[in-house]
C-alpha cells in the first residue's frame, strides 16, 4: 500500500490515547490521513485528538472499551455514518498481566482476553466487512508482540492473547488478499509505553516480572514513535509478521533456529521461580 501520501484516506486506531496508539495515529496524520480514534483514557485521547487536529486532519473520537461489543458496534456506526469505510485499521489497544498460569485468576483471563484478543476481533468484525464492500483495498494492522511467538514463563495469559492475535492476522491475511486488503501482525519488543505501569501483577513471579520489565523498558528507552515508523513501513511492504525492534527480530529467529534453547531457558526460569516461591515465608 502506498503510504507516501494518505491525503483523503481514513485510518482508525484503537488505544490511541498514549503509547503505540497515540504515536501511530500521529504518524498517519503526518502522512495526510484523517483519523478515527478511540480509547478509554479520555484525557490521553484528547491530547492525541488535539495534535491530529493541529495538523489540519478531520477526526472522529469516542471513548470506547474495545472489549465491549456494543460499544464497538456504536463506534463503528458513528464512523460509517461519516465515511463508507476506513482505509487503514490499527487494532492496538492492549493490556498486560505478569503472573504464572497458577497465579492467574479466571477474572484476569476474562479481562485480558476481552481487551487483547476480543478487542482485535471486535475491530475486525465491525470494520473489515465495510472495507470489503467498498472494494478499494486497504490494510489491517493488529498489534501482537514478540510474546506472540516467544512464550515466556510468568506471562501465560499475555502470551495466549498475543499468540491469538498473530494467528488471527495470518488467517485473515489469506482471506482478505483477494480483496486487496493486506494484514500485518506487528510484534514489538520492549517499547517505552505506559503499559508496564498499568500491568496487573500476581505472585512472586509477577512482581519480579514487573521489576524486570520496568528496568528493561527504562534501559531500552525505545520510543513508540520509532515503532510507529516501523508500522508504516510494514504497511508499505505488506508484511505478514513484523518483528520491528532488534530484540523482537532476535527472538523471531531464535525461536526458529534454536527452539530447544528457548525451551531450556523457559524450564530454567520456571525452576527458579518455583524454588523462590517455595522459599518465600508466609506474609513475606
Amino acid at each position: 500500500m502506498d503510504i507516501s501520501d494518505l491525503s483523503g484516506r481514513w485510518a482508525l486506531v484503537t488505544g490511541a490515547g498514549s503509547g503505540i496508539g497515540g504515536a501511530t495515529a500521529l504518524a498517519l496524520a503526518r502522512r495526510g490521513a484523517d483519523l478515527a480514534i478511540c480509547d478509554i483514557d479520555e484525557d490521553g485521547m484528547a491530547q492525541t485528538l488535539s495534535a491530529v487536529e493541529a495538523l489540519g486532519r478531520k477526526t472522529i473520537a469516542r471513548r470506547v472499551d474495545v472489549a465491549d461489543r456494543e460499544a464497538m458496534r456504536a463506534f463503528a456506526e458513528a464512523v460509517h455514518a461519516e465515511i463508507p469505510a476506513v482505509d487503514i485499521l490499527v487494532n492496538n489497544a492492549g493490556v498486560a498481566i505478569a503472573a504464572t498460569f497458577v497465579d492467574t485468576t479466571l477474572e484476569d483471563w476474562e479481562w485480558i482476553v476481552g481487551i487483547n484478543l476480543m478487542g482485535v476481533i471486535h475491530g475486525c468484525h465491525f470494520f473489515v466487512p465495510r472495507m470489503i464492500e467498498r472494494g478499494a483495498g486497504g490494510h489491517v494492522v493488529n498489534i501482537s508482540s514478540m510474546a506472540g511467538y516467544l512464550a515466556l514463563v510468568s506471562m501465560s495469559a499475555y502470551n495466549v492473547t498475543k499468540f491469538g492475535v498473530r494467528g488471527l492476522s495470518e488467517a485473515m491475511r489469506g482471506e482478505l488478499a483477494p480483496h486487496g486488503i493486506g494484514v500485518t501482525a506487528v510484534c514489538p519488543g520492549i517499547i517505552n509505553t505506559p503499559i508496564v505501569g498499568k500491568m496487573r501483577v500476581r505472585g512472586l513471579a509477577g512482581h519480579e516480572s514487573r521489576q524486570q520489565a520496568v528496568q528493561a523498558f527504562t534501559r531500552r528507552n525505545y520510543p513508540p514513535e520509532r515503532l510507529a515508523a516501523g508500522i508504516l513501513d510494514a504497511i508499505r511492504r505488506n508484511k505478514a509478521v513484523a518483528p520491528i525492534t532488534p530484540e523482537a527480530r532476535a527472538g523471531w529467529w531464535l525461536k526458529r533456529l534454536a527452539p530447544g534453547l528457548v525451551h531450556w531457558l523457559n524450564r530454567r526460569a520456571g525452576k527458579r521461580i518455583a524454588e523462590e516461591e517455595a522459599g518465600r515465608t508466609p506474609g513475606a
